[in-house]
């Protein structure tokens, strides 16, 4: 939302009230209250007719400061989200007859008694960011103010796409000389979000636009912290637009909060943040398998569905996951939860036989209910959908004919809801694609009284959440996984989340992926995409070239919108060996089940410190300035290096940071610290392994669940020194395996010790390119000269 025009000017229309000074700072407990008039107070008249604005720093957090701005408090300033990490206690304050400051372990907020207004955030001794001169302002629009006059329409928003409103809050942090700002949400424009207008507005707009499935208005710097605006309603973020020095963000109504969250680096950033917000869930080890789709409006039946699941077995290609999308409901019906008896006649049997072939089984939903549907009379009698202001039920046919809206604000409604899921459950279902919850209306009335502007954002957290607590019921904790498009704060607690619809295109897989780095330095730990695109039907190349990028990625799935996305559909037989949609299929696929020991445990890494399985360059390589705006590669973890190819023909540029690299498909040893140039086959991808690592791979490339203890293979790559250890988990029981790792003179020596009661476990260690030697009483002795193995 911009207000000025110009430096020195603000819109025709926009009255600005700023804080001019902090004109008396108290201690009231662990916060300080400061009274910022917006005038400079010279004279005690000057206390007359003027507006106050109240400021609050407070800290819920370690490292976290709250920083609450109020112009009046007789209404109902919103509820903000649930920071379920919030302690009792923190922050000591002192004030001065020169200043105000709290500290909150490394981070201190400071306060300068006086005019001009200037609020510092410091760390060990550097500075963060401040909140300076006009940096906190109270704007009132005038009726003809041309910045939302356009009515609501029946989306509940403006033709602009804002919140309409009247009087907003705003606040301005510095930005530094060469500061870049990373995050809010899942934006498939650049990386770096520094130029850009953001407006935090849950919508269904596709991946090739400036729209976002999942708006996070939390955003992290290269300076070391990062900043959550703590609200569920429509933020507008202008990073370096409206004040070319400043990130704004403005909120409508009488009150803003922020939090100033510390790192120093963008992984202590992200630990604190989701340890405020909510951690990753755990996820089974048989999500991370390839899933398979019906696709959307493509005809299947229960012949149909295996067809392809035998396909895929005929021709040596795992798959862990089938997933039934919208048309297992009847058409006009959805959802009902009923499977259309015209072509499942038997559910239950039909995914038992799913069952006995090893296969999990997922089932679309979203959280509306087509007026057709027998349970829409069953809501609407039961008060379970959402009103219009007269209280008659809203619907709209944009979707499904007459479909209702759940109220999930009902406590009543989501025990409904969840008991038509625990059906579906003991049916046989295992997992939930959640698709849908943006485009939720402003002009109803919900049944706990929340305002409509807050619930846009914020329902997309309690229908993923209904959901996820009783796949949690149903199949225990670390075992249940959504596939759910729409998120707010908080949303990463309930995985996976997917980029929503993209094009079949390499322009498209590119911005799919800038989405995707974009969402992990927003807090959420898992992400996936639909390989190949989800619009249109990819040539060949796209869909080869995405399969590399799609099973390299935390989560794997083929789905399409009008056509089937089954390997063999892309091949006509000319294809040079190991080159044909087939063999690139199974080539990653096996490839991706192999590195489970290693994949398992970065995404336990995320479900425990919030640190993303997919890894923006930045997070890993923050002192690299050439990694600054890199968004065509990442990090599987912190030790696989992965630059997906965007072209037919194979070539592709990417980054190796200093330091030795080792082709983990080739075994080819680089240094780094340049730029690379390649051209690859479509069963390859620039996949490196960083210096120094220990890769633990398995000993089946038929499934992504098994026990990962049992004849792991550890490789050590050029660079290592030292001593590390290396824990592989069995997801079958949770039991832990810790390999010590140990360089001396050259030589390595590895050994294990298990965290249950039983035998050393077999194992087999190697240097990457080395003879590879198995464990005696479990340990095994690498010499560094003859590559010989000694005992």
């Amino acid at each position: 939302m911009k207000f000025t025009d110009g430096f020195w000017h603000v819109r025709p229309g926009v009255d600005a009230l700023y804080a001019q000074e902090a004109y008396d700072i108290d201690q009231r407990g662990n916060s300080l209250q400061i009274s910022a008039p917006t005038k400079v107070i010279e004279r005690r008249g000057d206390v007359l007719n003027r507006a106050l604005l109240g400021i609050t720093l407070s800290s819920p957090l370690e490292g976290v400061i709250r920083v609450r701005i109020e112009k009046n408090t007789g209404g109902d300033t919103g509820p903000g989200f649930e920071l379920v990490g919030e302690e009792p206690g923190h922050g000591e304050v002192a004030v001065t007859d020169a200043d105000g400051t709290i500290t909150a372990g490394p981070l201190t907020a400071r306060i300068t008694r006086g005019a001009p207004w200037n609020l510092t955030f410091d760390a060990e001794g550097t500075r963060l960011t401040s909140s300076g001169h006009k940096s906190i302002g109270y704007l009132t629009l005038d009726d003809d103010a041309p910045i939302t006059t356009e009515p609501a329409g029946v989306s509940g928003v403006t033709t602009t796409g804002l919140a309409p409103a009247s009087a907003y809050v705003h606040g301005r942090l510095s930005l530094g000389v060469g500061e870049l700002v990373y995050g809010l949400g899942e934006r498939f424009g650049p990386l770096v979000k520094n130029g850009q207008t953001i407006d935090i507005w849950n919508a269904d707009g596709g991946t090739s636009s400036e729209q976002s499935y999942k708006n996070i208005p939390f955003y992290l710097t290269n300076r070391g912290y990062g900043v959550l605006v703590n609200h569920p309603e429509h933020v507008s973020f202008e990073v370096g637009t409206e004040s070319v020095e400043e990130v704004q963000f403005s909120v409508a109504g009488e009150a803003l909060e922020y939090l100033v969250i510390y790192g120093p680096t963008k992984k202590e950033i992200l630990e604190r943040y989701t340890r405020l917000t909510g951690r990753p869930a755990r996820v089974p080890a048989w999500s991370y398998g390839l899933w398979l789709s019906t696709s959307f409006t493509t005809q299947y039946d229960e012949a149909t569905v295996n067809s392809f699941i035998d396909g895929m077995a005929e021709r040596d290609l795992p798959l862990s996951v089938f997933h039934f999308d919208c048309f297992w409901m009847r058409e006009f019906n959805w959802t009902d939860f009923e499977w259309d008896p015209r072509v499942f006649p038997d559910p239950e049997g039909m995914l038992a036989r799913l069952h006995d072939k090893n296969l999990h089984v997922s089932a679309w939903i979203n959280p509306y209910i087509a007026q057709r549907a027998d349970i829409f009379a069953e809501a609407k009698a039961a008060g379970y959908l959402v009103k219009k202001p007269n209280g008659d039920v809203w619907q709209w046919d944009m979707w499904q004919a007459g479909m209702g809206l759940v109220d999930f604000t009902n406590p009543e409604a989501v025990t409904w809801f969840q008991g038509k899921l625990r059906h579906l459950f003991s049916q046989g279902v295992d997992a939930i694609k959640t698709d849908f919850g943006e485009r939720i209306p402003t002009d109803v009335v919900w049944h706990d009284g929340s305002s409509p502007l807050v619930m846009h954002n914020l329902y997309t957290q309690l229908y993923n959440k209904a959901v996820f607590e009783v796949l949690q019921e149903h199949r225990g904790e670390g075992d249940a996984v959504l596939f759910a498009r729409s998120a707010t704060v908080g949303g990463q607690q309930q995985p996976v989340h997917w980029g929503g619809d993209n094009s079949s295109s390499f322009e498209s897989m590119a911005e799919t992926l800038r989405g995707g780095l974009s969402l992990a330095f927003s807090g959420f730990g898992y992400w996936s995409h639909d390989i190949g695109g989800f619009e249109g039907m990819p040539d060949a190349a796209v869909f080869k070239r995405w399969l590399a990028f799609g099973l390299m990625s935390s989560h794997s799935r083929l789905h399409g919108s009008t056509s089937y996305r089954v390997p063999w559909l892309f091949d006509d037989g000319s294809e040079a060996p190991g080159q044909s949609a087939v063999d690139v299929t199974r080539r990653f696929t096996t490839l991706k089940l192999a590195l489970m020991p290693y994949l398992y445990e970065v995404g336990l890494e995320a479900h425990r410190s919030g640190t993303p399985f997919m890894r923006p360059m930045q997070l890993e390589f923050g002192d690299d300035p050439a990694t600054e705006y890199l968004d065509r590669q990442y990090l599987l973890g912190p030790d696989l290096l992965v630059a997906p190819v965007f072209s037919a023909a194979g070539e592709v540029r990417y980054y190796l940071p200093a330091g030795t690299w080792t082709n983990y498909l080739t075994g080819v040893v680089v240094s780094g610290g340049g730029w690379r140039t390649e051209t690859h086959a479509f069963d390859s991808i620039p996949l490196w392994v960083r210096e120094g690592a220990v890769i633990v791979t398995g000993s089946r490339t038929d499934r992504p669940d098994y026990d990962y203890t049992d004849g792991a293979l550890l490789t050590v790559y050029p660079g290592f020194s030292g001593t590390r250890t290396v824990e592989v988990t069995n997801p079958l029981d949770g039991s832990v395996v810790t390999f010590t790792v140990t360089e001396t003179d050259g030589d390595i020596t590895v050994s294990a010790a298990s965290s249950v009661s039983r035998p050393a476990p077999a194992f087999s260690a190697r240097r990457a390119g080395g003879d590879t030697g198995r464990a005696i009483d479990g340990k095994v002795v690498i010499c560094a000269k003859s590559e010989l193995w000694s005992f």
